[in-house]
Parts: structure tokens; sequence; C-alpha cells
């Protein structure tokens, strides 16, 4: 049986390791997947000293990111959307809103927030106030407030009537004064 080998993580691979790491996989999944797809290079000691110098400055950048996300987070903390849907009248949506179109209503509000990075369990099917999960970079979530309503569609007025006929009568008349007899 083969022996793992040991790879440098080149980028963040999840349930194995963090960029900078040193950890032992089997042979065909470094060779296969990890170097080919440049998530890993084959481990020397002169790797392992240049990751090592790496490490601190993906470190200070770590710490800046989590710096900027909990910044944000704070921005955003109880920030509360409207999105409007078309309901029936028990408040069921037509269709469903999702996190695309929270993603959209965060925007218009000056609060842009990937799509991606709303975690919505199941899309929202019914009028209602719901508290929905941001995650941000490096781990940093937070909450926002998202209320649907429905949209109201004003119910179309007949036209009142109008004087179309007359018209349409005037027409033939004038065509009749205009050719000599």
């Amino acid at each position: 049986m083969a022996q793992n080998v040991p790879v440098i993580l080149a980028r963040d691979v999840g349930n194995l390791g963090r960029i900078g790491e040193l950890v032992n996989v089997r042979p065909g999944y470094a060779r296969n997947y990890l170097i080919p797809n440049g998530l890993a290079l084959p481990a020397s000691p002169k790797r392992v000293a240049f990751f090592e110098h790496q490490k601190k400055i993906v470190e200070h950048k770590r710490r800046q990111v989590r710096a900027e996300s909990e910044k944000r987070a704070d921005q955003i903390k109880g920030v509360t959307v409207t999105v409007s849907a078309k309901a029936g009248e028990s408040g069921k949506l037509f269709g469903s809103v999702t996190n695309r179109d929270i993603s959209k209503a965060l925007a218009a509000i000056g609060q842009p927030i990937h799509h991606k990075d709303i975690k919505l369990a199941d899309a929202i099917r019914t009028v209602g106030s719901y508290d929905v999960d941001v995650r941000l970079e490096a781990d940093v979530a937070s909450r926002i407030k998202v209320i649907v309503v429905p949209i109201v569609e004003a119910e179309p007025t007949p036209a009142p009537e109008e004087e179309a006929a007359p018209a349409a009568e005037a027409k033939p008349e004038a065509a009749a004064e205009a050719t000599p007899a």
C-alpha cells in the first residue's frame, strides 16, 4: 500500500487545510487532483521555507480582510429591506423571493451584497417578515431583516365612453364635402 506524500497547500482546500499548510495526502489525490488544479505543490525544504514566509503575508491579508468584513457586518447589521412580490389573497406568493431578489433590494439601498453571500434555507414563499443570514469573507456573519409585501395591482377602471363614434362619422362627411358635385 502506498504511503502518504507531503504537499504544501497553495490554496484553501475544504476538509483538508488552509493555504501554506503542510499536509499528507494519498499519492493519487496529490498527483491527479491537487497538483494539476494548482491547489498544492510537492513539498521540498525550499518550498516549505518559501511558504513559511508566504504564511506571514497571507495571515496579514487575512487579518485585513477580517477587519473589513467585520466593518461591513456592522454596517448591514439591522438593515431592513422591503421586497415586493405578487401574492394571492391568502398571502402566498406567485413564485418566491430568492437570495438574488434580496441582493437586488440591498443594492438599491446602497448596501451591495453578492447573492451567494445571502444564506436562505429555502426560498421565501409567503408575505411576511424574515431574518436572513449574510455570510461575509473570513467567516464573518451578520443578519438582516427582509419584509416581503404583496404588490397591490390597481383594478383596471373602465375607460369613459369616448366620442369615437361621432369622430368616425365626421370623416365621411368631410370626404363628401371635398368632392365637387
